[in-house]
């Protein structure tokens, strides 16, 4: 099965246009208003509408214990599924219950993937553990703890990902998706064509077993993306 590739963090038409036309499975747009990524609920909305069908659209929320409030943001952008990071989640049920949900697990030194067992989602988004950011910490973790988290649920592998590193991450974790921002950007929410284009076709070759044999394994450190 073909890893699937969700382009996050998505601010600009331009950007949307070329991650679909190179064959992202999902566009993540992140309401998180800190966030250098952030956008407001009617510009996703007007990009949302310009894509073509089959492309599935994820509202990005962070430390957001209001489900009302997450709800009618989805609605007016018009995605199709959410995505919380914590540390407050809001309760994954009553008037969410429309919308399937991604749920964002930092991964540290304490993280243990049965852990995952009690969590309620459609999707876990691994990424790695930061005591200041709620996400998109551009630093990459042991990738051979995702595989041991499918266990539980599908697996969206994220953190420090890049179009020179996501072959090995995909070889050594088998996640059913890798989730971008920074590593295929030029500035925070401005996607660089090069990269995208790189990280696509290293995606690519390595689902059809021409990866980068050199590339050695992942022993816990990086420079981030």
């Amino acid at each position: 099965m073909p890893t699937r590739v969700k382009i996050c963090g998505v601010t600009r038409i331009e950007d949307a246009d070329l991650a679909v036309e190179l064959g992202a499975a999902a566009l993540g747009f992140n309401f998180y208003a800190p966030s250098p990524r952030s956008i407001d609920p009617a510009r996703a909305r007007a990009i949302i509408r310009r894509l073509p069908p089959f492309v599935t659209t994820v509202g990005i929320f962070a430390d957001q214990a209001d489900a009302d409030r997450a709800l009618d943001v989805a609605r007016e952008a018009g995605v199709d599924l959410l995505q919380f990071h914590g540390p407050r989640f809001p309760m994954l049920d009553g008037a969410l219950a429309g919308f399937p949900i991604i749920r964002a697990v930092p991964v540290g030194q304490d993280f243990r993937a049965e852990s995952l067992a009690d969590l309620k989602a459609a999707a876990f988004l691994l990424d790695t553990f930061d005591s200041v950011l709620k996400g998109g910490t551009g630093r990459p973790f042991p990738w051979p703890v995702a595989r041991e988290a499918k266990k539980y649920g599908a697996v969206i592998l994220a953190g420090g990902l890049t179009p020179e590193n996501v072959a090995e991450a995909i070889r050594q974790a088998s996640p059913f998706a890798v989730d971008v921002a920074s590593g295929v950007e030029s500035a925070p929410g401005v996607k660089d064509p090069h990269k995208l284009r790189a990280f696509f076709a290293a995606v690519a070759r390595t689902d059809h077993g021409f990866g980068d044999d050199r590339i050695e394994p992942f022993t816990g450190t990086g420079n981030g993306r």
